[in-house]
């Protein structure tokens, strides 16, 4: 499998690293930029099955994104950013995903993110020329956190 940020390497008539620069201009121009989130709709657990419970319940992230963007929301430093907690999201209706379910999806496995990194540095090793300089401080932000964590981060769950 190969990188390629929104399916789009096929598509986009220009360099892929001046799309970037493009978009990351706003955040260099404007005072008050607006936030990244980043969000793995696809993860799997052990058995292949996605660990989100589908697309159906999409909003309930996304609710929480506008919070936290509206600084109304918590979340919780890992070694890849901010995670919510279990409470955090409205989970009202949904019988089928426990706390223990959320606590799976939000653990991190140093040896994947390890594939992940190393996946990026593939795209960004064919658009170095114009690369926008952020995105290698952020993964070497996020490399040495990786490193100072466990090999397998745990959220803990919310205190009852």
């Amino acid at each position: 499998m190969r990188r390629d940020p929104f399916a789009m390497l096929p598509f986009a008539g220009y360099h892929m690293a001046d799309y970037f620069n493009h978009w990351l201009s706003f955040g260099r121009n404007i005072a008050n930029p607006p936030r990244i989130f980043g969000v793995n709709w696809f993860r799997t657990d052990d058995d292949g099955k996605f660990v989100w419970p589908g697309f159906g319940e999409n909003m309930r992230v996304l609710e929480l994104i506008v919070e936290r963007s509206r600084g109304r929301a918590y979340a919780l430093e890992s070694p890849i950013g901010w995670m919510p907690r279990f409470s955090d999201l409205d989970l009202s209706g949904l019988d089928d995903f426990s706390e223990d379910d959320f606590l799976q999806a939000m653990s991190l496995d140093r040896d994947d993110w390890d594939k992940e990194i190393l996946a990026h540095d593939e795209l960004f090793i064919r658009l170095y020329d114009r690369l926008p300089k952020e995105l290698l401080a952020i993964r070497d932000l996020t490399l040495s956190a990786l490193w100072r964590s466990p090999e397998h981060w745990e959220m803990v769950p919310d205190p009852t």
